[in-house]
């Protein structure tokens, strides 16, 4: 039973800057609020950017449910500055990597994975595909249902593997997040080309197209120190596994 409470954050990336902020995130960031607020690295990810909008990053954050959130809030926004006197030069450092960001909570299906439980079953991909879907107003959950009775067995006939299937909170339950482990870029493309010749995908398609207003599958690559793609959460060691450019 998951019971937790996730970050879904876009984050627009200035220039050149995403391997630094990716880092920035992970080594710096993370272990900070692994101690002082139990906040645990999700997975921050590149957007393949012919899919969709760059340079683009996605960072998704676990927290302890709702009460979990709002300790956090409490502890980020109860000062003056509306921030965490303790990441006030992260701050100023994340300013020079990002213009601005886009973010949601996200409330997981029962049965979606924790990352601790993702990490320890050995889930991840050389790419990820993830996909934001509307839905008509009240049917997230079903759509959500449907993706584990029909898309799991559909997408796992190609190699993809179900990493996490998520609800947008403080919505009419009109929007769901599903993230999918993809083995190999092979992987993708075998699946991509089945869309309109595949028997069990293009049921999928038609039973989803019942619930679903419009869907879009964007591919994802993780960072360097991102669970997915080592298997734990960063440590504070990690800070000198990437020097920025001036770095002390």
């Amino acid at each position: 039973m998951n019971d937790k409470l996730y970050i879904h954050e876009y984050i627009d990336i200035i220039g050149p800057n995403r391997a630094n902020y990716m880092h920035h995130m992970t080594a710096n960031f993370s272990p900070i609020a692994q101690e002082e607020r139990h906040q645990l690295c999700y997975g921050v990810w590149g957007t393949v950017g012919t899919t969709r909008r760059w340079p683009e990053v996605v960072n998704m954050w676990e927290e302890d449910g709702f009460d979990g959130m709002a300790r956090s809030f409490r502890h980020e926004f109860n000062h003056p500055t509306l921030q965490n006197p303790t990441l006030s030069a992260w701050w100023a450092r994340a300013a020079q990597f990002r213009r601005s960001g886009e973010d949601r909570l996200m409330i997981p299906a029962p049965w979606t994975r924790t990352i601790e439980e993702l990490c320890a079953d050995g889930v991840r991909g050389e790419t990820y595909a993830h996909e934001m879907v509307q839905v008509r107003p009240g049917a997230a959950w079903e759509y959500i249902e449907l993706v584990r009775r029909e898309a799991v067995p559909a997408y796992e006939r190609f190699g993809w593997q179900l990493a996490g299937a998520f609800v947008t909170a403080m919505k009419n339950d009109s929007e769901a997040l599903v993230l999918w482990a993809i083995p190999t870029w092979e992987d993708w493309a075998a699946f991509e080309k089945a869309q309109y010749t595949d028997p069990s995908i293009m049921a999928w398609r038609n039973a989803a197209a019942a619930v679903a207003r419009d869907w879009h599958r964007v591919l994802l690559v993780d960072a360097p120190l991102s669970p997915f793609r080592t298997g734990r959460q960063p440590r504070v060691e990690d800070r000198d596994s990437f020097r920025l450019p001036d770095d002390d």
